[in-house]
């Protein structure tokens, strides 16, 4: 993407960086196993970063390095580099492509320049491309494609680009086509500079002449490329129109600007494994990335004296807690005081550079560096931070709601402090991450963004913080109602001497409509019960319908005190709620007790070739189809709407995922309540029986 080869600007002595040119934060993101932290890699490596690049599969790369991502395979979490090329610092932010994990990424891509997103040369992955894709562009974060692993693509790269572009709204704008030999991709051919590569193992290409057989490739592959840039530049367009040959600057020009303003997503080829196409990229992002103070524009912070973007919150086991932050504008030095969301002042404890897990002492960092901020308590991921009193906060992206939850079950009680404080960490750290306190079931439930995150959080409890708990299944909270009416004394009588216990009174108990509640009247005259005892007559009533004939809270039912007697000196308010107990525990099995299950309205977002096969996954779960249509602001997606019960949702989201290549997701929320008979209702009964006893 850039002309010139040598660095632009006159070089710091101390800095090994370019006067003026501030340091770039680029994210690496893309689908699940597309090869980010392969490419870090490669990366560090042809910058001097490492001697050579380390290997996923060996564990042995700079990113993936937490015990999690070791044992996984995959990255849990950011990972972080910065390098030195031709005299210009970046920092590049390795992000979790699994979408269990992708609001890591969400975060960082805030307050990043640009993004790199690696994807196979593979028009299968267009469904989780265009979920990254479309982040990016609704964010208006200028973004390139890198087509990885081209060594291995048998099909014509000029089939395969636009196979790929339903994944963008933008042009995507082919840089390069690859040079082909005996079926395999050996090099390749830059559109803009005009010249051939050969790729050579882990270092830089060699440059070669064009051969004949290509030339004819090339100048098509070229033609479209311009005609592409074209649409944008009216200047250029004119000189295609009159079949004059544009200047090379005209062309760097608008795949420059054209790229900072978002108006399309150049595509690059490479091979992160082998080293393959490295020093192409890191030349095209050096030369048409832009810099923080354009970032700080579209942020709307540019005004800010002092500003910071926090990304990522980090407990680490020596240094407490670290605050991820890319600097905006001005400078940020250690020790500083500085101010968050809450405008409560603090001071940076600690000021230190990343790589991995590595970390380096700085002394201040200034506008686009990303560093790690020690110790500010009060500082939470999202937050906008500074040194002057008050800053208008940067807008992050919400976290995604959770679509599967496990209960916590601790082995020693004693921890249970400990779980409190290793949650609230655990959750400031991944914000996808949440607690919900269930009153009807009394269970503590851990929820996320599917199987795979969950599992790393219970094991990160285990191992970073010491707590040793149990995943439990969730449980469903039931209720149960009556199909019909009755009319019950409850006598409560009891002398022991002295004093003793009256109390005496008639309920009618009827069902109401589905979803009415619970009401208690009074049709008392008369005095026959006096009113001072009536309040206490419901609370009884109250008392015994949090755990029904069938074990379940009872709804949906209306309660009228009818009669009853009273003694003078025996009668209290203990004697009249145990007398109204006692006549709900005695008349509500009489009024033919059912079950309820909770029934959740559902909108499931899938690609529109999947639609099918949703389609014939609900009924399996019992579900009723309300009906589907397009995915508003999403080409070639549907929602389908379902009502389909709550026992039914839990394990959801993984034959969703199963079904969609990993990038089906859905809401739920509560809608009704239904009955439910029979044999599964049986299974409820005697399953919450077991768990009783």
């Amino acid at each position: 993407m850039g002309q010139s080869d040598g660095p632009r600007g006159t070089q710091s002595a101390s800095t090994g960086q370019s006067s003026g040119r501030s340091t770039r934060c680029i994210a690496l993101i893309g689908p699940f196993l597309s090869g980010k932290t392969s490419l870090l890699e490669a990366i560090l490596a042809r910058t001097g970063g490492i001697v050579r690049a380390g290997s996923v599969a060996e564990k042995s790369s700079v990113g993936d390095s937490s015990p999690e991502a070791r044992d996984h395979g995959m990255s849990v979490q950011l990972n972080i580099a910065d390098v030195n090329f031709l005299g210009d610092t970046f920092t590049f932010i390795d992000c979790p492509g699994s979408i269990e994990f992708q609001h890591e990424g969400a975060e960082a891509l805030t307050a990043c320049d640009a993004a790199i997103v690696v994807s196979e040369p593979d028009p299968k992955r267009v469904p989780a491309l265009q979920v990254i894709l479309k982040q990016l562009e609704d964010r208006g974060i200028p973004h390139l494609l890198f087509l990885n692993k081209i060594e291995s693509c048998e099909t014509p790269i000029r089939e395969i680009v636009p196979a790929m572009q339903p994944a963008s709204t933008k042009p995507l704008v082919l840089r390069q086509i690859p040079i082909w030999e005996n079926g395999a991709a050996t090099g390749f051919i830059d559109l803009a500079l005009e010249r051939a590569f050969l790729f050579r193992k882990n270092a830089p290409s060699e440059m070669v002449e064009i051969k004949a057989a290509d030339l004819e490739r090339e100048k098509e592959a070229r033609f479209h490329m311009l005609e592409q840039l074209a649409d944008y530049d009216d200047a250029l367009m004119e000189k295609l129109l009159s079949d004059l040959a544009p200047e090379k600057e005209l062309v760097f020009a608008d795949l420059s600007r054209e790229f900072e303003d978002g108006l399309i997503c150049p595509v690059l080829l490479g091979s992160a494994q082998n080293g393959s196409g490295i020093l192409r990229l890191l030349k095209a992002i050096r030369h048409e990335v832009p810099f923080v103070g354009t970032t700080a524009k579209r942020l709307k912070i540019e005004n800010a004296k002092s500003a910071a973007y926090v990304m990522k919150t980090l407990y680490t086991g020596h240094g407490g807690k670290l605050s991820l932050a890319r600097v905006l504008t001005g400078d940020l030095p250690d020790g500083a005081t500085v101010s968050g969301g809450d405008a409560v002042e603090e001071r940076i404890a600690g000021l230190f550079s990343l790589k991995g897990e590595e970390t380096q002492k700085k002394a201040v960092a200034h506008a686009g560096d990303t560093v790690a901020l020690g110790r500010l308590d009060r500082v939470r991921t999202g937050n906008t931070i500074t040194t002057e009193k008050s800053v208008v906060q940067i807008a992050g992206p919400r976290p995604p709601d959770p679509v599967l939850a496990s209960g916590i079950g601790l082995q020693d009680r004693k921890d249970e402090v400990k779980l409190s404080s290793a949650l609230a960490k655990l959750i400031e750290e991944d914000p996808s991450l949440s607690i919900e306190h269930n009153k009807d079931t009394h269970q503590v439930l851990l929820k996320g963004q599917g199987e795979m995150h969950l599992r790393v959080a219970f094991e990160r409890l285990q191992r970073k913080y010491g707590v040793v708990v149990e995943r439990q299944k969730r449980q469903v909270p039931y209720k149960e109602t009556i199909r019909k009416a009755t009319e019950i004394r409850g006598r409560h009588k009891k002398q022991s001497g002295g004093h003793g216990q009256f109390g005496d009174v008639v309920l009618s108990i009827a069902p109401q409509p589905r979803g009415s509640g619970f009401a208690f009247n009074d049709t008392i005259t008369g005095g026959v019960v006096p009113k001072q005892y009536i309040p206490s007559v419901e609370i009884g009533v109250v008392d015994y319908m949090k755990h029904g004939p069938l074990g379940f809270p009872v709804v949906d039912i209306v309660v009228t005190l009818t009669d009853g007697s009273f003694h003078t000196v025996d009668s209290s308010d203990m004697a009249f709620r145990q007398a109204g107990r006692l006549a709900m525990s005695e008349g509500l099995p009489k009024c033919q007790p059912v079950l309820l299950e909770p029934v959740m309205a559902v909108d499931i977002s899938v690609p529109s070739d999947a639609t099918a096969r949703i389609n014939a996954m609900i009924p399996q779960r019992r579900g009723q189809i309300l009906g589907f249509d397009a995915r508003q602001g999403w080409p070639g997606w549907d929602v389908v709407s379902a009502h389909i019960p709550e026992s039914e949702i839990e394990d959801l989201i993984v034959e969703l995922r199963s079904a969609t290549s990993g990038v089906g997701t859905y809401t739920a929320k509560f809608d009704h309540l239904a009955e439910l008979t029979g044999r599964l209702a049986d299974q409820v009964l005697v399953s919450h029986g077991e768990a009783a006893e």
